[in-house]
């Protein structure tokens, strides 16, 4: 069973910045692609960023050129920093393992204005 545990999320104020980390139980994380998505409220969940295993990295238009997914594989962890944010930004954060379907609980990150 994989637990996906995210972590780094609050509040912050418009123009700063933060980082998410998200930690993964199991012995293969190396091997998978790990993603963030976020919903925000009243909205639907949407897709933030991907990592590959071989650390290639696909992001949304509207976070590219502020956010940043990077992964420690030794950690079993995979991180969001996340710049220049915007009241937009305010959701909450998962992470995802594609394979297998495996989500964390979220973490929330209020940007204020």
């Amino acid at each position: 069973q994989v637990q996906l545990v995210e972590s780094g999320g609050g509040l912050v104020q418009a123009g700063g910045s933060l980082r998410l980390s998200c930690t993964a139980s199991g012995r293969t994380f190396s091997g998978y692609d790990m993603e963030w998505h976020r919903q925000a409220p009243g909205k639907e969940r949407e897709f933030v960023a991907r990592i590959t295993w071989s650390g290639g990295s696909t992001y949304a238009d509207s976070v590219k050129g502020r956010f940043t997914i990077s992964r420690h594989n030794a950690k079993n962890t995979v991180y969001l920093q996340m710049n220049s944010l915007k009241p937009g930004d305010t959701a909450i954060y998962y992470c995802k393992r594609p394979a297998g379907q495996y989500w964390g609980p979220g973490t929330q990150v209020p940007v204020s204005s």
